[in-house]
């Protein structure tokens, strides 16, 4: 899993490529946030699980509708908590997922990791979404610069093949219909 990081209001961001999507590792930028507060506090709140479950019907076919019903009836309540563990596991969910180890955290995607940065403070979010568009933007231009460099060696290449061919493997003792036939096979 390849990760970049991007730097957000002083604080360290990563973010993973996964099934060819990118998603931003919620536990970084809770560092953002003043106090000490869990992932697990922004999950029991009904406004994240309603989003939650939008997005997920949106790009998820196999959300699990009837325990998302049963999560978002307890969402809110004082006495209930809600891992991204139980929240994968009971829905099938595939926006969020953790990892565990030295290097682990939780992660989300984009579109719900802003969701999450609002949660911090509407200038984070705004910080954040900057600093991955940067990214992008970065990502694009060299991808693009690759692509002419690659373009313009193959376009040279050609040259140098086409007069090898020519020069090397026609014999010289054929006609101008014959060598064009074998230039062509």
């Amino acid at each position: 899993m390849k990760k970049r990081i991007i730097t957000v209001s002083g604080v360290e961001v990563a973010i993973a490529s996964r099934h060819e999507q990118d998603y931003i590792c919620l536990t970084d930028m809770l560092k953002a946030k003043d106090g000490n507060f869990f992932i697990s506090d922004w999950l029991r709140n009904r406004n994240t699980v309603e989003f939650l479950g939008i997005w997920e019907s949106i790009y998820n076919p196999d959300f699990n509708y009837g325990e998302f019903a049963t999560i978002k009836s307890q969402a809110g309540l004082n006495s209930y908590k809600l891992s991204v563990k139980e929240w994968t596991e009971k829905t099938h969910a595939i926006g969020l997922y953790a990892t565990t180890g030295r290097y682990g955290g939780t992660y989300a995607h984009k579109d719900i990791a802003f969701e999450f940065g609002m949660w911090i403070s509407a200038e984070f979010k705004l910080y954040l979404i900057r600093e991955f568009q940067r990214l992008k933007d970065e990502e694009a231009r060299s991808t693009s610069l690759e692509w002419n460099f690659q373009r313009t060696l193959a376009k040279v290449n050609y040259k140098i093949h086409t007069d090898a061919i020519k020069e090397h493997l026609i014999p010289p003792r054929l006609s101008k219909l014959q060598a064009g036939t074998v230039y062509a096979s």
